[in-house]
C-alpha cells in the first residue's frame, strides 16, 4: 500500500562540520573516520528533531559529509580510501539512522558502481524511513570528478534517461537532487522537473556568499522558474586537510516555491535552516491557471532542436579508457579551444 501523503511537514538542512579523510593512512582508518561521522550525526539528527518537533520529517545533510574530497589521490587510490559501497556497511549505518527517527535522510558521498570498476561517481541519495535507498543520483557536472556523462553510452544502457535523472515520488513530495556547483546549470533541475521533481535536495559544500553570489542567486532562480522549493545543507567547514576549515562554511537554507526564503542559518554548526515544506501549497500553486504558473507555461520544443545541434562538453571521454585526473582540466581547454575557432565564445 502507498504510503498516505503528508501535506505539511517540516525540513532541515542540516549544517554539520565535514571531518576530511585524506589524511587517512589505509581504508580502515577511513572507515573508522567515518564511523564517528555518522555516530555523531546521529546524535545531532536526533537532539535537532526534539528542538524541532517530531513533524521534522526530511534532513538533508552537506555534499561528501562523510570524506571530504580528493586532493591530489588518484582515481585507485580515493576509491579504495574514501569510496563507498553500493551496499556498504556507511549505508546500513545511514539506514538505521533514518529507521529509528522515522526520517528521509538525503546526502552526498563518493559511491562505487560494479558497472564501471575502474571509476566512481558523487552520489546524492536518499534513504526512506523504512531505511530503503529510494533516490540515487550521480553528479551529471563536475570539474574533477568523473560523471555519468564521461561514459555516457554504456551509463544509458545501464540505468536509462530516468535514472540520470531520477525522481522520488514519496509521502513527503516527489524529491530530486541536485549536488554542488549543480544548482548552477538550470538544464538538470528543468530535467528534473519535467519529471515531476517538487523539492530539490542540495547538498553543498561552497563558499557562503550573500545575495548577489552566483549560487545564492541561482538557488531562488531554481525555485522559482520549477516551482519548487530548494533545501540546501552547506557544510559547517572541512577539518583535516590543508585548506582553512571556514572556507566552506554557512548559509544552509530552505526556499520556497515563490523563491522566498524561509529559513537560513550563518557560520558554524547549526540546525537553525528548518522550515515548513507545504506540499498541499505547492500543489495548488502549480494546478492554478494564471501568469505565475511559469511550469504550465514552457514551450520545450522551441529549444530542443538548439540543444541537439549543439556539442559543447563532449560525451563518453572516459569510455573504455585510461584516465589521469588531468584529463578534466585538458578536455575542458579543447572544449574551449573548439568554441573559440566556431565563434561561440
Amino acid at each position: 500500500m502507498e504510503a498516505k501523503t503528508i501535506d505539511s511537514y517540516r525540513a532541515l538542512a542540516l549544517q554539520v562540520t565535514c571531518y576530511a579523510v585524506n589524511q587517512a593512512r589505509d581504508r580502515q582508518e577511513a572507515r573508522s573516520f567515518m564511523q564517528k561521522t555518522i555516530e555523531r550525526l546521529e546524535q545531532q539528527i536526533t537532539a535537532s528533531i526534539a528542538f524541532i518537533g517530531s513533524d521534522c520529517r526530511l534532513i538533508v545533510l552537506p555534499e561528501y559529509f562523510l570524506t571530504g574530497f580528493p586532493m591530489g589521490e588518484t582515481f585507485a587510490v580515493w576509491a579504495e580510501k574514501a569510496c563507498l559501497e553500493m551496499r556498504g556497511a556507511e549505508y546500513d549505518h545511514l539506514s538505521n539512522i533514518a529507521q529509528k527517527l522515522k526520517i528521509f535522510l538525503p546526502g552526498n558521498a563518493y559511491e562505487l558502481d560494479p558497472n564501471f570498476p575502474d571509476l566512481y561517481f558523487q552520489t546524492c541519495f536518499v534513504i526512506n524511513p523504512f531505511g530503503e535507498v529510494v533516490l540515487r543520483y550521480r553528479r551529471l557536472n563536475s570539474m574533477f570528478a568523473p560523471t555519468p556523462h564521461d561514459v555516457w553510452d554504456k551509463y544509458l544502457d545501464c540505468y536509462g534517461l530516468d535514472g540520470v535523472f531520477p525522481v522520488a515520488k514519496t509521502e513527503i513530495g516527489n524529491l530530486a537532487a541536485l549536488a554542488s556547483e549543480e544548482i548552477l546549470y538550470p538544464e538538470v533541475a528543468r530535467c528534473l522537473a519535467m519529471r515531476g521533481a517538487e523539492i530539490f535536495l542540495h547538498s553543498t559544500s561552497e563558499v557562503y556568499g550573500k545575495e548577489r553570489a552566483p549560487k545564492e542567486a541561482a538557488k531562488i532562480c531554481r525555485a522559482v522558474e520549477n516551482m519548487a522549493y530548494v533545501v540546501s545543507a552547506n557544510t559547517a567547514g572541512i577539518v583535516n586537510t590543508p585548506i582553512p576549515q571556514a572556507s566552506t562554511d554557512g548559509g544552509s537554507k530552505i526556499i520556497d516555491y515563490r523563491g522566498l526564503v524561509l529559513a537560513e542559518t550563518a557560520t558554524g554548526e547549526s540546525m537553525a535552516a528548518f522550515a515548513e515544506i507545504n506540499l498541499a501549497a505547492l500543489r495548488s500553486d502549480r494546478r492554478r491557471p494564471g501568469l505565475n504558473n511559469l511550469l504550465s507555461r514552457q514551450r520545450f520544443e522551441l529549444y530542443a532542436d538548439s540543444y541537439r545541434q549543439s556539442n559543447f562538453y563532449p560525451a563518453n571521454t572516459m569510455l573504455n579508457k585510461e584516465v589521469d585526473r588531468k584529463h578534466f582540466i585538458q578536455t575542458q581547454q579543447q572544449t574551449i579551444e573548439r568554441l573559440a575557432k566556431l565563434g561561440v565564445i
